[in-house]
């Protein structure tokens, strides 16, 4: 593979962390989607019974965050900012990079984004003002701001490099990672924290997207079915919640302190569909200039590409529009490819989506391993593709070169990202 001549400075993985549907850890998390495992439940409680959707992928068991964190700290944090603080420490822990130098801080960034803020802190503070001013809590600002986790992660850490959040609704954790990968790659850092988070699953919000008719409401009896990307009879998304953390690091940095090295990103494509607020265009326009614009970023051919990790939802429509995209991009090697999208195990976790399925791909290219589509057995999608039905498979390639993936991640509003990610072989 030839690398892009005009980037000088090579970007790699050097740790990672999640908490998720699937596991308390990144490695739980791994090893449960691996075994077909899924974290999709019923949901209990008052507001959740009268609602057309019933079910949602929770980080279960729940995390007591009491155990993480002090009461005063938890009063100035959402928590999503707590999940994405607890996936930080895991991810710098696995890294070894938890630096002491002013020097060293200097040179390390945060890039963290969150989709939604928490609906029923807002619900709860509007009730609290209707009873008194003083009610309202000082913190209730810094809990609601989407950049509060990058800034919760940089102020623990003492990290006073670039400080940077996204919020791309459904592309958030995508385009945080493709961000943290330019600043590394001109020069802005040398380490970057960098996904998202996501905890946003209530009554309100669930009743908001049903109202969209954009979730699954056929399986509230049969929640572990209910996430079906590209099945015949998918009928909408599943919600989750977490967050998802990766340590990139500029490679001769990596080497220079013997960090081991879980894979490379090669590239990142960015574009916009210019055509609705939440449906993507009918002809895959958007995905398929992301997909191809991190390709030319990359500086490699389809035919090098081995698997993709759909953004796919299990929507009737943007899953049909995003294999339509692929075909379209890939032609013929369209046949060779792994397709799947590991939302039937986890959900979609929103702005969490992107950076947790990055998680899994990194994996993926790392281990040989790719993560199944689970559900499916029949699609209403007639392109033969390989959607990696159930059971996870092996990656079948020449074993001489790299195993090189793509994440796609398209959010409401028409954004869209791309990701293109390698095994890491030091001889390229």
């Amino acid at each position: 593979m030839s690398s892009n001549a005009s980037r000088a400075r090579r970007v790699v993985v050097t740790g990672y962390g999640a908490l998720s549907p699937l596991g308390h850890s990144a490695t739980e998390s791994w090893n449960n989607l691996i075994a077909g495992k899924c974290g999709v439940v019923k949901l209990e409680g008052e507001g959740y019974d009268k609602l057309p959707c019933r079910i949602a992928a929770r980080i279960s068991p729940p995390i007591d965050l009491t155990k993480h964190f002090s009461k005063s700290d938890l009063r100035t944090m959402a928590p999503a900012t707590a999940y994405s603080l607890i996936a930080a420490q895991e991810a710098l822990e696995r890294a070894q990079w938890l630096p002491q130098s002013k020097e060293e801080r200097e040179r390390t960034g945060v890039a963290v984004g969150m989709g939604m803020i928490d609906l029923d802190d807002v619900c709860e503070t509007a009730e609290a003002l209707k009873r008194s001013y003083n009610r309202v809590s000082p913190y209730f600002v810094t809990r609601i701001l989407p950049n509060m986790a990058a800034g919760q992660i940089s102020i623990k850490h003492s990290f006073h490099g670039p400080n940077h959040a996204v919020s791309t609704a459904c592309a958030t954790g995508a385009h945080a990672i493709g961000d943290a990968f330019r600043f590394i790659e001109h020069g802005d850092a040398d380490v970057m924290v960098c996904g998202g988070a996501e905890a946003c699953i209530s009554p309100l919000s669930i009743a908001a997207f049903a109202r969209m008719r954009a979730l699954s409401t056929s399986f509230n009896d049969c929640p572990e079915a209910a996430s079906r990307p590209f099945e015949k009879n998918r009928d909408g998304f599943v919600m989750g919640e977490g967050a998802a953390i990766l340590i990139l690091e500029e490679l001769q940095h990596a080497v220079a302190r013997g960090a081991k090295i879980y894979g490379e990103m090669l590239g990142y494509g960015l574009s916009g569909d210019a055509s609705h607020l939440t449906s993507p265009s009918d002809s895959g326009t958007g995905a398929v200039l992301s997909m191809t614009r991190a390709l030319q970023s990359a500086n490699i051919d389809i035919t090098q590409v081995g698997y993709i990790n759909a953004h796919a939802t299990s929507t009737p429509l943007g899953d049909a529009i995003e294999s339509k995209a692929i075909h379209t991009v890939f032609g013929e090697h369209s046949k060779n490819l792994a397709v799947s999208s590991t939302k039937g195990a986890h959900g979609h976790l929103l702005g969490s989506a992107g950076n947790l399925e990055t998680l899994f791909t990194i994996l993926a290219c790392d281990t040989g391993l790719i993560p199944a589509t689970i559900n499916h057995t029949e699609s209403d999608i007639d392109l033969q593709l390989n959607y990696v039905p159930n059971t996870s498979q092996k990656w079948n390639h020449d074993s001489n070169a790299q195993r090189i993936a793509l994440k796609n991640a398209f959010g409401f509003g028409g954004t869209n990202a791309t990701l293109c990610i390698s095994q890491y072989k030091n001889n390229v």
